[in-house]
C-alpha cells in the first residue's frame, strides 16, 4: 500500500516524494536524453540521502534504462 492508500502498481506513472502533496503532478526529465514523463505523487519517500523522487518502474523505463537503478533527473511541479 502507498501513503495515498492505493495499492502500488509498478506499471502506473507514479512516484514517491517526501513533501509534495499526494496527487501532485510532476514532470520528470532525464537531462542526458531530454526524455520526460509526467507522474502523480502517490507515496512518501525515498528515505535515502541525496534522492528526491522514487519513480515507479514504468516511469523510470519511460526516461531511462531500468538496469541503471538510479539516475540524475530534473523535475518540475505542474499541479499541487
Amino acid at each position: 500500500m502507498t501513503a495515498s492508500g492505493e495499492r502500488f502498481n509498478p506499471n502506473a506513472m507514479t512516484a514517491a516524494h517526501k513533501t509534495l502533496p499526494l496527487g501532485s503532478r510532476v514532470r520528470v526529465t532525464n537531462p542526458r536524453t531530454g526524455e520526460s514523463v509526467t507522474v502523480r505523487i502517490n507515496d512518501r519517500g525515498p528515505y535515502i540521502g541525496g534522492r528526491c523522487l522514487d519513480l515507479s518502474t514504468a516511469a523510470f523505463a519511460a526516461i531511462g534504462n531500468t538496469s541503471a537503478g538510479v539516475m540524475r533527473v530534473r523535475y518540475e511541479v505542474l499541479v499541487r
